[in-house]
């Protein structure tokens, strides 16, 4: 062997030594989640053992096909066409990602990286992923509202405190002054970049429906699965009610940092449910559920798909 091929061999060996050290390390990691959250596990497949099995299996559809759903969104953000099926794996073990670091943080990651490896630039692919946090933001507010005009005073606007209000103008005068210094320069062309990516991607219609398309279905499709998980506990809400209170639940608890609003959403959901008029229980036992089907179960099977995507470079 020559000294060009052994210099050329020494990255490479290294590079699949860290390739395999993190695919182990993701294993390790769903291991110990499913140690730690055991007792949570159990007593969840034990209340969902005398549930309604149909309406269980249709949750379990509607959370399969989210990922769908969010794969759909992330072509449409994206004018260069993705591969299908690493990007439809790439958004399972994003869901995966997303439950272990808090805010959000690990679907990004998996999803920049992933983006990074079709061959956009670092840049462009931040701006993809602006792209589709922007329009799933959307496509949530105009659901809440919908469902919110459908649902007369399900949903209470709380009071603003006098106090919050006299920092507003305190906030808009920090933001005018960030602006203006160094940042200015660097947010206007963070924001040029982002408006070019919106005019490229709604010059193809095909591109522009996946986007809201994906983002609205996404949405309807978790509200979906807490549905199906409600009436197997038969819990008595509405569906149109639990889809708005999951909504607008959902909405709060992602202010949180936490991981995959994990603790948060559980416990803002729970309340919205009891205060609906749902019992104690039967909105735990649907918490519980919506939680088992979207996060526990496929949270081990997610991370693996996230090892096998690391250790063959898709990611």
């Amino acid at each position: 062997m020559t000294t060009q091929q052994i210099t050329t061999a020494v990255p490479a060996r290294r590079r699949a030594h860290w390739r395999t050290a993190g695919s182990l390390a993701v294993v390790l990691t769903a291991v110990f989640l499913a140690h730690r959250h055991w007792p949570v596990l159990e007593s969840g497949a034990l209340r969902l053992a005398v549930a309604d099995q149909g309406w269980l299996w249709v949750g379990v559809t509607t959370t399969v096909l989210t990922w769908g759903c969010a794969a759909l969104a992330q072509q449409g953000a994206v004018a260069r066409t993705l591969p299908v099926g690493r990007l439809v794996a790439a958004q399972f073990a994003a869901s995966a990602a997303n439950h272990v670091l808090p805010a959000g943080l690990g679907a990004s990651a998996v999803n920049l990286r992933f983006l990074m490896r079709c061959g956009l630039p670092a840049a462009r692919a931040a701006t993809a992923l602006g792209v589709k946090a922007a329009a799933s933001a959307v496509a949530r507010g105009v659901l809440i509202a919908a469902l919110a005009l459908a649902c007369p005073g399900v949903l209470q606007v709380p009071g603003v405190p006098p106090a919050a209000l006299a920092v507003l103008p305190v906030v808009a005068v920090g933001v005018t002054v960030l602006l203006r210094g160094p940042l200015g320069p660097r947010c206007g062309r963070a924001l040029a970049a982002v408006r070019a990516d919106i005019r490229e991607v709604h010059a193809r219609p095909s591109r522009a429906v996946a986007l809201w398309g994906g983002s609205l279905a996404f949405a309807l499709l978790h509200a979906a699965t807490l549905i199906a998980v409600t009436q197997a506990v038969a819990l008595p809400l509405p569906p149109a009610q639990v889809a708005l209170l999951y909504l607008a639940a959902s909405s709060a608890a992602a202010l949180l940092p936490t991981p995959g609003g994990l603790g948060s959403l559980d416990a803002v959901l729970a309340l919205a449910l009891t205060a609906a008029g749902a019992p104690a229980a039967a909105a735990a036992s649907a918490v519980l559920g919506y939680r088992l089907l979207t996060v526990w179960l496929p949270l081990v099977p997610g991370l693996l798909v996230l090892g096998v995507l690391v250790r063959r470079r898709a990611l």
